[in-house]
């Protein structure tokens, strides 16, 4: 039998429809071998609930984030695609929402920096850096389609150089597109859409308190959505993408979503 040190185990495949077993070695130096939790389907990969959880975490809740780092500090560089290809890294988070702890905890196990993160913690001579580097960089927006300059605001008093400097620039605080609509136009376009046959396959079109009109399906992540004109849209982080309400006017019956290679057309249930 395989014996391993009281801090690793091995995990053996065992015969089909036989649970995985750990060999460990107790105090004794005897062998003990256990019956182990079936092993993730994602392994060895982090699963993405993972990675949903300490980005989500990381906007504000620092006791959990030292958890899961406590658990898997690799889950510092983690990042999770909330939609359309909005992709948030766990630092991500804490930048744009202004968590200086918990973006500097993230720094310390192995989080990449960023532009964004610079910004916020009011690091001026290194956005001046990536500005002089890679000019125009200050137009990319972060996750969700946030600004570089919303991310120094976010810092507070000890990212206002930042903030300053990148007013001068003149282009650091341009989101999406987004052409008002009113009430009664937003309404024509809430509603359920269907493009399959499970309970999944449908979009879930609403307004939000804010007056936002908002995009989910069901079991995801309700995405805000920006207007170009002509009930043409964007996803909140994902300005490749669109979506089109069908017809141009009255009460909407069908949308599409253009995202890359992939058209998804859903009727209006």
């Amino acid at each position: 039998m395989t014996t391993v040190s009281r801090r690793t185990f091995v995990v053996s495949a065992a015969a089909a429809g036989v649970a995985p077993l750990v060999t460990l070695r107790d105090v004794t130096g005897q062998d003990a071998t256990v019956a182990a939790p079936a092993l993730p389907a994602a392994f060895p990969s982090h699963p993405q609930p993972l990675a949903q959880e300490i980005v989500g975490a990381s906007h504000g809740n620092v006791a959990r984030v030292k958890e899961l780092l406590a658990e898997r500090p690799a889950l510092a560089r983690a990042s999770y695609d909330w939609g359309y290809g909005d992709w948030e890294t766990a630092l991500g988070a804490a930048s744009h929402v202004g968590n200086r702890e918990i973006a500097e905890l993230l720094i310390a196990n192995g989080a990449h920096p960023t532009i964004f993160s610079a910004a916020m913690l009011g690091q001026l001579e290194t956005v001046k850096a990536f500005v002089a580097a890679a000019p125009g960089v200050q137009r990319i927006r972060g996750p969700h389609g946030i600004t570089l300059l919303s991310h120094a605001r976010a810092g507070g008093e000890r990212a206002a150089p930042v903030a300053a400097y990148l007013q001068t620039l003149g282009d650091a605080d341009t989101g999406h597109p987004n052409q008002p609509l009113d009430a009664a136009a937003a309404a024509e376009l809430t509603g359920t859409y269907i493009f399959g046959t499970t309970s999944l396959d449908r979009f879930t079109v609403s307004v939000s308190a804010a007056g936002a009109i908002m995009i989910k399906r069901d079991g995801g992540s309700d995405r805000r959505l920006s207007h170009h004109g002509g009930r043409v849209f964007n996803p909140a982080g994902a300005e490749a993408v669109r979506i089109r309400f069908t017809p141009e006017t009255g009460r909407a019956t069908a949308l599409t979503v253009n995202d890359g290679p992939l058209a998804v057309t859903a009727r209006r249930a």
